[in-house]
C-alpha cells in the first residue's frame, strides 16, 4: 500500500471520529450542503405582494409555504397585530375571514369576503420557525363611492332568511341585543354558506373599539343559523339590523334601545298625546262655531 493511500485513510478516520464526537457525521469535505438547506421552510415567492379589490367584493391574499413539516402557518393583521388564522382555524369573530388550504397543497391563502375600507393594510403570512419567518402582503381597497355597487348573487325566489321574533325589538340600555337569523337553504358543502350582518348601511364591525360584539354561527346541510350578540347596548346601537346570507334573500328588524322607558309606556304616552290633540281640535271647533252664530 502506498504512502499517499495510507495518509488518505488516516485523514478519513480522523474526520469521522471528530464528527461523531461533536454530535453527528456531517458532509464530507467538498460535498455540497444545498440539500440540507433546501429542507428548511421558505416562502415560494411567486404570488403578488400587492392585492387590489373594491368594496363589497372578496379578496384572496396568496401564501405558498414549502417544507413546513410539523410547523404552523398563520396570518396576522399588521395594524393591530391580530392573529386571524392559524393552520386551518380562524381566530377572529369576523366571519368574513377564512383560510384556503386545499390538501395536500402548500397554499395557505387568506380570504376576506365583502371587503370594507377598514380592511386595507398590511397582512403577514408567518411560519413558526426559530426565528420566525414572514411574508408581507399589502391589500388595497378602492373607495366605494368611486366604484359601481357589486351585483347581488343570483338567488332562488324561495330562498329567504328570517330573524326570530318581532320585527321591532326593544331592549333596555346596558342589556344585550340578541338577534338570531336562520336560513333554510341546503348548501353543499355547508361551509360554502355565509351570513353577513349590517347595522344600517354599514357591515357590523366585530373588531371595533366598542367591543362586546360577537357572532355564533352553526352550519349544517339543512341550513345556517347566525346569532348576533351586542352586549352593553347603548342608544347608538338602535337602528335597523339586516341579516344578509350569500345564498338567500335578506331579513331585517328594527332595534330600539330604551333609556329606562318601557315600550308600553311609550305607547301610552303616544295615545295620551293623540287624545289630547283630538280634544283640543273639538274645543277649537266648538269655539269657532259659537263665534259664527253671534
Amino acid at each position: 500500500m502506498s504512502t499517499n493511500m495510507l495518509l488518505s485513510l488516516l485523514l478519513h478516520c480522523f474526520y469521522v471520529t471528530t464528527a461523531t464526537m461533536s454530535g453527528g457525521v456531517g458532509p464530507l469535505p467538498g460535498a455540497g450542503s444545498g440539500e440540507v438547506r433546501g429542507e428548511r421552510p421558505y416562502f415560494d415567492d411567486v404570488s403578488p405582494r400587492n392585492v387590489s379589490t373594491v368594496v363589497g367584493q372578496a379578496a384572496v391574499l396568496r401564501c405558498r409555504a414549502k417544507h413546513i413539516g410539523n410547523r404552523t402557518v398563520s396570518w396576522m393583521r399588521k395594524r393591530d397585530l391580530h392573529i386571524l388564522t392559524s393552520h386551518i382555524f380562524t381566530y377572529t369573530g369576523d366571519a368574513r375571514f377564512s383560510v384556503l388550504h386545499p390538501e395536500p397543497s402548500d397554499d395557505w391563502d387568506l380570504k376576506i369576503d365583502y371587503v370594507q375600507p377598514r380592511d386595507a393594510g398590511v397582512y403577514e403570512c408567518q411560519i413558526n420557525t426559530e426565528p420566525k419567518i414572514n411574508m408581507a402582503v399589502v391589500l388595497n381597497v378602492e373607495d366605494e363611492s368611486l366604484t359601481p355597487a357589486p351585483q347581488p348573487p343570483v338567488r332562488s325566489p324561495a330562498a329567504a332568511a328570517s330573524i326570530w321574533g318581532s320585527q321591532d325589538v326593544y331592549v333596555k340600555k346596558g342589556s344585550t341585543i340578541s338577534l338570531t337569523c336562520s336560513v333554510n337553504v341546503h348548501s353543499s358543502p355547508p361551509s360554502s354558506a355565509s351570513v353577513l350582518w349590517y347595522h344600517g348601511s354599514a357591515v357590523v364591525d366585530f373588531d371595533s373599539p366598542r367591543g362586546g360584539i360577537s357572532l355564533e354561527t352553526e352550519k349544517t346541510e339543512g341550513g345556517t343559523t347566525s346569532k348576533l350578540l351586542v352586549t352593553k347596548a347603548s342608544l347608538s346601537d338602535s337602528g335597523n339590523y339586516t341579516c344578509v346570507p350569500n345564498n338567500a334573500h335578506p331579513a331585517s328588524v328594527s332595534v330600539h334601545v330604551l333609556n329606562g322607558e318601557h315600550p308600553a309606556a311609550m305607547q301610552t304616552s303616544n295615545r295620551a298625546t293623540y287624545l289630547t290633540s283630538q280634544l283640543s281640535c273639538a274645543a277649537l271647533t266648538y269655539l269657532l262655531s259659537s263665534m259664527a252664530c253671534r
